[in-house]
């Protein structure tokens, strides 16, 4: 399964992924009928994050602020060390929309305004 989304600010959003977050980059493609792209995802796994730019560019405004993006994390620790690392980057936490995730998360909005929720699964 792959996830695709397109972006007009592809350089940023890779930074915010792979260099913020922590994801391994599984993938690229660069000038592809006017594509370039980006997968991020696990080796040896069948589904990914794959975001992509056109040289015609590709506005993409933000959905709603409760369409989320869901990482589920071993505990605190991880979470707000990746939080810290985000808020350096000019990613500061923001308030979850819904009540389920503002006691076990921590949410903060990518470069296009898209929302994703650092969950503690400990619980689970």
């Amino acid at each position: 399964m792959r996830i695709a989304r397109p972006t007009d600010q592809l350089e940023r959003i890779v930074e915010f992924y792979e260099t913020g977050l922590g994801l391994q980059r599984v993938g690229e493609f660069w000038d592809h009928d006017g594509y370039d792209g980006v997968m991020f995802g696990l080796p040896d796994k069948n589904y990914h994050l794959e975001f992509t730019s056109h040289v015609s560019g590709t506005p993409c405004p933000a959905p709603t602020k409760d369409n989320l993006l869901v990482f589920y994390l071993p505990n605190w620790d991880v979470i707000t060390d990746v939080a810290k690392k985000l808020d350096d980057m000019g990613y500061p936490e923001v308030e979850a929309e819904n009540p389920y995730w503002q006691d076990d998360s921590i949410t903060i909005e990518d470069p296009d305004g898209w929302r994703v929720v650092l969950f503690c699964s400990t619980g689970l």
